[in-house]
């Protein structure tokens, strides 16, 4: 464990960004880029592609450790490099903490909720974190309905991956995403910071983790998670929301960053010039910073 890195995450001022969209969603990120899927042919294009498009991000000036405390990594960006570094090396170096987004998609939904699909590999993904200098890793569920069943079964899958990632001396970021289109969304937002206390409660000493949530419908919903001993640090996905909705809305909850993904590079296209590109990733950066950093 890299203390500084710690202790970065923990108390810097600033926001996590998502850069891990992964095999199923990155046709769905190119396009948004500005790249067609009939532009390219077969995965391995496909995905020298999403690294170019990640590089761009990653080198530009606008992506500094002033306003940026770690950046989330699929796994390919992790084994790929960036300026003849590895990419989590690079971001450090940066003096950003690079996270790995471990989980391998999303199950069929059952009572209300969708769980996390089986991790095989994931003991051999952790080792390999930690020779890539990984400081902590990502798993995302989804919940749509408030089913208690559904969503307790959801936090003790989280948590039992997690207390794995920590036993591998990563911290994991548990990511139980509420749907935003959910039907009686804040009633599923206590259900599950009830269920998420428990387990937190149960965590010993040395047992830490973050946790990536939806942004709650009650301003200031998760102000105990927030709180807990044993949290390092509560973010915020964007979850569908314009940069515009998501920041105003996370503007409203104390304590609470971000960790955007798509409200980040929504603005980005393969076709900018460095300037056009630099301005508009400067723009979604300082707006989601200064949403995470000053609050109402």
């Amino acid at each position: 464990m890299n203390n500084k890195q710690f202790d970065k995450i923990k108390n810097g001022k600033g926001f996590i960004a998502a850069l891990d969209q992964s095999g199923g969603s990155t046709p769905k990120a190119l396009a948004a880029y500005g790249v067609p899927e009939d532009s390219y042919s077969g995965e391995d294009e496909m995905f020298d592609l999403v690294h170019q498009m990640r590089t761009r991000i990653i080198t530009s000036p606008a992506f500094n450790s002033d306003h940026i405390l770690g950046a989330i990594l699929f796994e390919q960006t992790m084994d790929r490099e960036i300026e003849g570094k590895y990419t989590a090396d690079y971001l450090a170096d940066k003096g950003i903490v690079p996270f790995l987004k471990v989980d391998k998609g999303l199950a069929e939904k059952e009572n209300g909720v969708q769980l996390m699909k089986p991790i095989n590999n994931l003991d051999e993904t952790l080792r390999r974190a930690n020779e890539r200098n990984i400081f902590g890793t990502k798993m995302r569920s989804v919940i749509h309905e408030p089913n208690s069943s559904g969503i307790k079964a959801v936090v003790e899958q989280q948590f039992e991956v997690g207390k794995r990632i920590i036993a591998s001396n990563l911290i994991p970021i548990i990511e139980p995403e509420v749907n935003i289109q959910s039907e009686d969304k804040e009633k599923s937002e206590e259900i599950l910071r009830d269920e998420i206390i428990k387990h937190l409660n149960d965590l010993s000493e040395g047992e830490n983790v973050m946790l990536k949530l939806t942004i709650p419908t009650k301003a200031n919903a998760y102000k105990e998670l927030i709180e807990h001993p044993r949290v390092v640090r509560v973010v915020a996905l964007s979850g569908g929301y314009s940069r515009a909705e998501a920041n105003e809305k996370l503007k409203e909850n104390d304590g609470l960053i971000a960790s955007f993904s798509r409200a980040l590079s929504a603005d980005l296209n393969a076709n900018q010039s460095e300037e056009e590109f630099n301005t508009a990733l400067k723009n979604a950066v300082d707006s989601i910073y200064d949403a995470s950093v000053n609050k109402k």
